[in-house]
């Protein structure tokens, strides 16, 4: 049942946050967080594989409430992709029903699933959470309570937006062109770098519990943000201003889309390595920050690329004609969530 009109039921039983049209304007102080997820959801290309965010913070900042509602600011579904999606859930054990129609899925396993759960298998393959979240939104939560080998299945179908299952007797190809978003503590009791000291873990504890993640994973991840903790003053304030709708972000989100479209004929997100160069080159200082940037934090060409594309997507959103150096350092920016664990 349906709270206000607004909050709808988390349906645990077949895995999924179902009609997850909760709206993102009554999140308290997060404008740094609303903004990532405005440019992580302009800069998708949903027919190949939008670009992932992972949510770093303490229990209660509110990761799993923010992951909830950026399904709100994607694009509607067109018919084909209605139908490929209806066409996934019917053959799978998970079911189609009317009401999923041209919604798109939010799928969200738990951190016990399996491998062959979560990117398919069985025998004959049958399709798994990736593919069921298909042109949709697959969250991860507690993402380092995965076991390491199931993560590192994902990071073929990330890129390429598609996974063959095999079998002796045959193979089959499932597509795979979801939205990952993922949260996380910072640490196992999820306090560290709390002003309070609450956090009792060592160094130690700390970094083997980040190590659960490999490069290659967090290489694949656009946007990663840290979420601090509200403090109990800013819980009880009460803002009268109201927080900007889904729908307002929704179509600031497909303007800049169409700047993209009319640019280049494809959003960033879809751009190789040349058109990278010619289409999202910062202005002079924006290029020299990034250089900098790249050789300070370690970068591989792929990090490199995907900065400077959600670079292009801030400047999309200002309606800007090339990246400044100002939002070459605010993608710079979304990438260092881990730099302050």
């Amino acid at each position: 049942m349906a709270v206000s009109g607004r909050y709808l039921p988390h349906q645990f039983g077949t895995n999924t946050f179902e009609r997850c049209r909760v709206s993102i304007a009554n999140t308290k102080r997060w404008d740094i967080v609303r903004t990532a997820s405005v440019i992580d959801t302009t800069n998708s290309a949903i027919d190949f594989g939008a670009p992932n965010i992972l949510l770093v913070g303490p229990p209660g900042a509110g990761k799993s409430m923010l992951a909830a509602r950026l399904p709100s600011l994607l694009p509607p579904m067109t018919d084909d992709e209605a139908l490929s999606s209806a066409a996934l859930l019917s053959a799978s054990r998970a079911g189609f029903t009317p009401s999923q129609w041209r919604q798109r899925p939010f799928r969200a396993p738990h951190h016990s699933s399996s491998a062959p759960a979560l990117v398919g298998g069985c025998n004959p393959p049958q399709p798994g959470e990736i593919t069921l979240a298909h042109l949709g939104v697959l969250f991860l939560d507690e993402l380092p309570e995965f076991d390491r080998h199931v993560l590192e299945t994902l990071r073929e179908p990330l890129e390429a937006g598609r996974i063959t299952i095999s079998r002796a007797a045959l193979q089959a190809d499932f597509p795979a062109a979801c939205q990952l978003i993922a949260a996380m503590n910072p640490c196992p009791c999820g306090w560290r770098g709390d002003p309070n000291g609450r956090c009792r873990c060592t160094p130690e504890i700390a970094a083997r519990y980040l190590r659960k993640l490999s490069g290659p994973l967090l290489d694949r991840i656009d946007i990663q943000i840290e979420i601090p903790a509200l403090t109990s003053a800013e819980l009880s304030a009460r803002s009268t201003a109201a927080g900007e709708s889904s729908a307002s972000i929704a179509l600031r989100v497909n303007a800049a889309r169409e700047r993209q479209l009319a640019r280049q004929g494809k959003t960033n997100r879809e751009l190789g390595g040349r058109e990278v160069d010619e289409v999202c080159r910062p202005n002079s200082a924006g290029e020299a920050l990034l250089r900098q940037a790249g050789e300070r934090f370690g970068w591989s060409a792929r990090a490199y690329y995907r900065v400077l594309k959600v670079a292009r997507t801030i400047a999309d959103l200002a309606g800007t004609a090339m990246p400044s150096a100002e939002q070459i350092g605010e993608a710079i920016q979304y990438r260092r969530a881990f730099g302050s664990l």
